[in-house]
This record gives structure tokens, sequence and C-alpha cells, in this order.
């Protein structure tokens, strides 16, 4: 299993929201955890997902959306 983490800004979030649901739902990411934070509302997003060669693709394809970081290591 993998943990997948993903940054954005509040701006990208506002932008993007729909496009990254629309990723998650293609890997079937399962969500572990969603952070909002109360200074600037940028989110940080972490999610399991089982297979490595879909974690990376799953990471990749976050951060072409523009705002978007990610990372991911085993669980």
């Amino acid at each position: 299993m993998w943990l997948v983490t993903i940054y954005c800004s509040a701006e990208s979030w506002r932008s993007d929201a729909t496009t990254f649901n629309a990723i998650v739902a293609k890997y079937a990411a399962k969500p572990l955890s969603t952070k909002k934070m109360k200074d600037d509302e940028r989110r940080i997003m972490e999610f399991q997902i089982e297979d490595v060669s879909d974690a990376e693709a799953f990471q990749d394809e976050c951060m072409t959306l523009n705002g978007f970081t990610a990372q991911f290591e085993s669980l």
C-alpha cells in the first residue's frame, strides 16, 4: 500500500477541485485525511492507493494541475 500526499493552495483548489476529484475517482484513491489550514486555506490531503504504479501515476496526474504538488511513500 502507498500513501500519496497532495498539497494545494486555496486558489488552486477553487479553480481545479472538480478536475482533482475526477482524478481521485479515476484511481480509486481511498481518502485518509484532509486538512484545510486556517491561515491561508491551503489544503493537505492524504490518500491510500494499493498499487505502486497507480500511486505514481496519481501523483504525476495531480501535479499537472496548476498549484498542486504531491509525493508518495510506502505505508
